[in-house]
This record gives C-alpha cells, structure tokens and sequence, in this order.
C-alpha cells in the first residue's frame, strides 16, 4: 500500500514551506539576495540547514520563489488598476504611480526583485512577470486608442518600452543604502509618471 501523508503531517510541510518564504523575504527585505544565506534563513525560520535544501534544493530556487510571490503581488494591484473603469490615461498613471510608490516603500526588496545580479533562474522569473506586466499596459494603452485618449501606436512595443522606462528609472534610487524623504520621493514619482505619460499620449497628464 502506498504511503499516504496525514492533514497533520501536509500541514506541518507546507507551515514549514511558508515559515522558510516569510523568513526569506525578511532577510531579502534587509540585505538583497546577496545578504541572505541559507544557514540565516534556516535559523530565522526555525528549521535546520537540511530541511531548506529539502523544499528548495538550491538557493537560486528559493530566491526565484521570492521574485515570483513578491511579483505576483506587483502583477495583482496593476490589474485591479486596469480593471478599474475610467478613463485610460488615469489608469495609466494610477498604474505607473502605483508600481513605483510601492517600490519605493519596499526599497530594498524592490531593488532585489527588479535589478540585482542573480542566477538565470531567478532572471527567468523576472522576464516572466515583466511579460505579464506588459500585457496589463497593453490592456490600457489598446482601450485608451479606441476612446480617442492616445495616438495610434505599436501597442506591444509601447508597454514593454514603458514598463522597462519606468522600472530603470526606479533601479538607482532603489539601489541607495539611505532612502530618499518623502518630497525627493514624491518629486521622483511624480517625474516618472509625467514620463509615461509623454511616452504614450505626448502629454503629462496630472493625476
């Protein structure tokens, strides 16, 4: 007869696997992925070195895990922005202040989901969900031409130009050890919406 595992015993995996990914993205929150070591994972997690390998058999594994949940989450709130209702260019801008007033307020989790060198697997991830965030401006920019709001443009070449614009334009900022105070901040969110707004309508349209 084949072994089947108890609810007790499914539970007591997937608390493990859950401790592992919240202690993970602590110290990831703290140091980037370059700070981060297994044996401080383990210790932060309350498990031994052993039972972090057995959920994720390399650490490029782990850290692709944390780019996909902390991106999943980025993907969530850009399409309920999307989905709104509203005009388009509002919910362009609303979507780009959004992504980056976020960021900004994570800086150092940003700064190591967007940007810092990694293992091919983690930068697979991250194309993954740049695909998907282009679709989600794809969405706006295609809704905004048919309601007259923006010209007529190359739609896909448009929303992954601005979604890579926007992103680098947050990646310097995010990667300083001191973060800005709240009037560099907002002058810098402010900055990068005029931005894609220009990209896509040739107008900064305030919000």
């Amino acid at each position: 007869m084949a072994y089947r595992r108890t609810e007790r015993v499914e539970a007591r995996l997937a608390d493990n696997r859950a401790r592992i990914l919240q202690a993970t993205r602590h110290l990831v929150a703290e140091n980037g992925f370059r700070g981060s070591q297994i044996a401080a994972v383990a210790s932060l997690a309350g498990v031994a070195v052993g039972t972090v390998y057995r959920y994720f058999p390399a650490k490029a594994d782990l850290f692709a895990e944390i780019v996909r949940t902390v991106s999943q989450r980025e993907v969530d709130v850009l399409r309920q922005i999307a989905e709104s209702g509203g005009p388009a260019s509002e919910r362009l801008a609303a979507a780009v202040r959004a992504f980056a007033s976020r960021a900004l307020r994570g800086r150092c989790l940003a700064a190591a989901v967007m940007a810092e060198p990694v293992d091919p697997e983690v930068d697979d991830v991250r194309l993954e969900y740049r695909r998907i965030h282009y679709g989600t401006f794809e969405r706006i920019i295609r809704e905004g031409i048919a309601a007259g709001e923006f010209p007529t443009q190359d739609v896909a070449a448009s929303a992954a130009c601005l979604v890579g614009a926007f992103m680098e334009g947050l990646v310097s900022p995010l990667a300083f050890e001191s973060a800005g105070d709240d009037r560099e901040n907002a002058s810098l969110i402010d900055a990068i919406v005029r931005f894609a707004m220009r990209a896509v309508s040739g107008t900064a349209r305030p919000t």
